[in-house]
C-alpha cells in the first residue's frame, strides 16, 4: 500500500491512502527526517520512505505550479 504524509497533530501522523482514505499512525513509527508531502511504503509492519515517487511528486507539483510564479 502506499500512501502521503498528509500531516503532523503532535506525535501523531495522518497519512492519506491511495484509495483516499486516512490512516493515523505515531509519529516515531515513521523512517527519521520525513516530512509532509513524502511518500511511503507500507508492507505489513514495515514503513518505507519512497524517495523515488516523492521526488517524481515534487516535479510535478513544479510543474503545475510554475506558470502561478511568473
Amino acid at each position: 500500500m502506499k500512501g502521503i504524509i498528509d500531516r503532523f497533530e503532535g506525535s501523531k501522523a495522518i497519512i492519506e491512502l491511495e484509495n483516499k482514505s486516512k490512516l493515523e499512525i505515531k509519529r516515531d513509527e515513521l523512517p527519521l527526517r520525513v516530512k509532509e508531502g513524502d511518500c511511503l511504503i507500507i508492507k505489513e509492519d514495515k514503513i518505507i520512505f519512497d524517495k523515488e515517487a516523492t521526488n517524481n511528486r515534487k516535479k510535478y507539483i513544479e510543474e503545475l505550479t510554475k506558470d502561478l510564479w511568473e
